[in-house]
C-alpha cells in the first residue's frame, strides 16, 4: 500500500515537473531531437495547454455521463425498455465513426477550435458509459429492490436513494474507460486548432523532431495513467462502502 502511493507520488511529481519545469528534462529528450534543433517545445506553456486538454476532455465527458445516464435510466423503466434498441444505435454510432471523420464533418458547422474536439469526444465517449450504467442499473439485488418497495419508497426515490448509489461503481468503470479513451483521443484536436497536448505532438511531427514527439506523449500518459488510478480508487471505496466488489 505504502509503494503503490509512494509510486503515484512519484508519478506525480514527474508530470508536475514536465508541466511546470520542462527544461529540467533537457538532458533526457536531447538525444532524440535534431541536431542543433531545439530540445524543449517553447511556443505554448504546456501549463496552458494542459490545463486546456484536461478541460475540453472534463466538458466533453461531463456531457456524456450526463446524456448516457440518461438514456440508461430511461431504457431501464418499464415505459422506456422499447427504447433500448434505439439506444444503443445511437450511442454506437459515436464508435462507428472515427473522431478523425467526425471533426471533418464538424468543422463546416462550427469552425476550427474547440467545438469539434468536445463533439468528437462527447460522441465517442457515449458507448462505454451506456453500457455499464445499463448493466448496473439492470442488475440490482432482487432482496434490495423488494425491500426498498417493502418501506414505501416510490419509484423516483428508489431511483435516487437505492438504484442510482448501487449501480455507481459499475456506471463509474464506464466514465473511467471513456475518460481515458478522451484523454488520448483529444490530441487529435490540435489537427483543427483545438488547444491540447497533440499542439505538441504534431509539431513533433511536422518538424521531425522526436523530443516533442515524446514530450507531448508522455504527458498525455501520465495524466491517463493518473487519473485512470484515481477513479479505480473511487470506485473501490464506493464498492467497500456498499459491500460489493470492486468492478474490474
Amino acid at each position: 500500500m505504502r509503494r503503490a502511493a509512494l509510486f503515484r507520488a512519484v508519478l506525480v511529481a514527474v508530470l508536475l515537473a514536465l508541466v511546470l519545469r520542462p527544461t529540467w528534462f533537457k538532458w533526457a529528450f536531447a538525444p532524440f531531437a535534431p541536431v542543433n534543433g531545439p530540445v524543449i517545445y517553447e511556443r505554448a506553456s504546456l501549463l496552458s495547454l494542459s490545463l486546456s486538454h484536461l478541460g475540453i476532455v472534463a466538458l466533453a465527458s461531463s456531457a456524456a455521463t450526463l446524456v448516457a445516464v440518461a438514456l440508461a435510466i430511461l431504457v431501464t423503466r418499464p415505459a422506456g425498455a422499447a427504447f433500448r434498441p434505439l439506444s444503443r444505435t445511437i450511442t454506437n454510432m459515436g464508435q462507428t465513426f472515427p473522431p478523425v471523420a467526425v471533426l471533418a464533418l464538424a468543422v463546416p458547422a462550427l469552425g476550427f477550435g474547440a467545438g469539434p474536439t468536445l463533439v468528437a469526444l462527447f460522441l465517442y465517449g457515449l458507448l462505454p458509459i451506456f453500457e455499464n450504467a445499463v448493466t448496473g442499473l439492470s442488475t440490482l439485488p432482487p432482496a434490495t429492490m423488494e425491500a426498498a418497495r417493502g418501506i414505501g419508497l416510490n419509484r423516483w426515490q428508489r431511483l435516487v436513494r437505492v438504484e442510482v448509489p448501487l449501480a455507481l461503481p459499475v456506471i463509474l468503470t464506464g466514465i473511467r474507460l471513456s475518460v481515458v479513451i478522451a484523454l488520448g483521443t483529444a490530441t487529435i484536436g490540435s489537427t483543427v486548432a483545438a488547444k491540447t497536448l497533440g499542439e505538441v505532438i504534431i509539431a513533433g511531427l511536422l518538424t521531425n523532431n522526436t523530443a516533442y514527439v515524446l514530450q507531448g506523449g508522455l504527458i498525455v500518459g501520465l495524466f491517463a495513467v493518473l487519473i485512470y488510478d484515481a477513479l479505480v480508487q473511487l470506485e473501490m471505496r464506493l464498492s467497500r462502502r456498499l459491500g460489493s466488489a470492486p468492478v474490474a
